[in-house]
């Protein structure tokens, strides 16, 4: 193990990394994002992190497309395009994500729209919940605040909304329809801090100041 790795008090074996390589691109509507994964293991990240900084790897390491999750069709729902396959994959995402947290390791997911974030928080919140009886700490860094609910967004694109399902804004019952995220996979919004906003929507800026978001702009960072 290079002694480079931190060792951490909430990982029980920091030395590990389990990888989830998510090739998904339908929380949006542009093609391409779904190559990201493959770009980035072909480009050797995988193999500079194992032999350059010592990891090992967990996990299967091939890019995966859930093509079998893929439904018949996926109507609008709530304003959502695509809901039922964007919940769907990150049901799956969620539970890879918490078999390898549960285990004390560190999790990369590799994608892949935004909309898979949805997987990575609450997969990861459910494990830690359970592992060390804490609540999870998000540092999101992005130029968008992906806090938008189903009845505000304007683009109905679920890669805009990760953040409003993982701390409980945004809800349903109907298991087809992130149902599935439980109270034990949820962010703790004062829990939350974004850092490098610079592009963000109306509605999500009421969402921040209603539930007190801390939040660095790029102003801030440049200052």
């Amino acid at each position: 193990m290079n002694s480079d790795i931190v060792t951490s008090r909430f990982l029980s074996h920091p030395q590990d990394l389990g990888v989830v390589a998510v090739g998904f691109s339908k929380g949006q509507p542009k093609a391409g994002v779904d190559a990201g994964p493959e770009a980035l293991i072909a480009s050797g990240l995988l193999s500079e992190i194992q032999n350059e900084l010592g990891y090992k790897l967990h996990g299967d390491t091939k890019v995966q497309k859930y093509d079998e999750l893929m439904p018949a069709s996926d109507p609008d729902h709530r304003g959502m395009k695509n809901p039922r396959v964007v919940s769907a994959v990150n049901r799956q995402i969620s539970q890879q994500v918490y078999e390898h947290a549960r285990e004390g390791r560190l999790v990369l997911t590799l994608g892949g729209d935004h909309s898979v974030a949805i997987g990575t928080v609450t997969g990861s919140a459910k494990a830690v919940r359970e592992r060390l009886n804490r609540e999870i700490a998000l540092i999101w860094v992005d130029a968008h605040a992906d806090i938008n609910t189903p009845e505000v967004s304007d683009s109905g694109n679920i890669h805009g909304m990760p953040v409003a399902f993982v701390a409980g804004l945004a809800t349903s019952d109907d298991e087809e329809y992130f149902g599935w995220i439980k109270d034990d996979m949820l962010l703790n919004v004062k829990k939350l801090v974004y850092i490098g906003l610079r592009d963000v929507d109306t509605a999500e800026k009421r969402i921040l100041r209603e539930n007190n978001i801390k939040a660095f702009s790029m102003f801030d960072v440049d200052r």
